[in-house]
């Protein structure tokens, strides 16, 4: 892709997602994740009615009477987004690339963001981390996020959320807003890290997929390729028996990432490739109201 083609895409994705960040999702996002953290502000006498864990008892002892620490909400947020750049990103059958519905969604994230003056920084992984934008904050800053989304180059293909996960929990000293956008083709176990990542930070996760991953069509013989690993072969698509196979398999994927998510405790949204992101990302902001 040559550099005007890139300007143009970037343009594109700028004109469209900062217009639902400032039109539909700009009080949502701010209902849903702000107040999420909060900072010390003061210390005051303490009143009945007050918790007992909120007291001073440094101020309490040199004062000889009680005190308790007064917070308030964080200004602002660091909200970390967690791409996954393997191959499957590459794939798209029924709508937009996935990567491409991924770099809308991460798009309207961060002009959200910036709209409520948050810092934003990326992690981009595959079955490793591939590159780590620090947060900062700006448009220039989400101009040059969106750039990389649009041309970057994994050095691997393959997937591994666990490895994406630790990373945050061991890069980010301070708690953030983080992101994990996937398609989540992932054979690996990412429970512990998913439910630690949550722990410390506030995590969401969102779903891009295809309808074709979930069913095949009989279409006779073809020939597939893995986009992670590169294999290829063929397969008779006329098969009942095989499109059971493979819709069985999606099944079972499927419910792993519901019970992953569900038992660390992160809210999940699932976005086609052949549709809006709007309703399933107001869905998301919603349900943590």
């Amino acid at each position: 892709m040559d550099a005007n083609e890139v300007l143009k895409k970037i343009r594109k994705i700028e004109i469209k997602t900062r217009g639902l960040s400032q039109n539909i999702f700009a009080g949502e996002y701010h209902s849903a994740f702000k107040g999420r953290g909060v900072i010390f502000s003061e210390v005051r006498e303490y009143q009945p009615g007050d918790d007992i864990r909120d007291i001073d008892w440094n101020v309490t002892a040199r004062q000889n009477r009680p005190f308790v620490k007064v917070y308030e909400e964080e200004r602002e947020l660091t909200v970390m987004l967690l791409i996954d750049v393997s191959g499957s990103r590459n794939f798209g059958a029924c709508g937009d690339l996935k990567k491409e519905k991924m770099a809308e969604i991460a798009a309207t994230l961060a002009f959200s963001s910036i709209t409520n003056n948050d810092k934003v920084g990326v992690i981009f992984f595959s079955d490793k981390v591939e590159k780590f934008i620090p947060p900062k904050k700006g448009r220039k800053h989400i101009l040059l996020i969106i750039r990389e989304i649009i041309n970057f180059v994994p050095e691997s293909r393959g997937t591994d959320i666990d490895v994406a996960l630790q990373f945050l929990t061991n890069a980010l000293k301070k708690s953030c807003t983080a992101f994990l956008i996937s398609d989540f083709i992932d054979d690996h176990d990412y429970f512990k890290s998913m439910t630690i990542a949550n722990r410390k930070h506030d995590l969401a996760a969102i779903q891009v997929y295809d309808k074709r991953d979930a069913e095949m069509p009989d279409v006779g013989l073809i020939r597939i390729k893995d986009m992670e690993t590169g294999a290829e072969r063929w397969i008779d698509t006329s098969s009942a028996k095989v499109r059971k196979l493979y819709a069985k398999d999606w099944y079972a994927r499927q419910q792993k990432l519901s019970s992953t998510v569900a038992r660390s405790g992160v809210d999940l949204a699932q976005v086609t490739t052949d549709e809006d992101i709007v309703k399933p990302l107001l869905g998301l902001f919603r349900r943590r109201n």
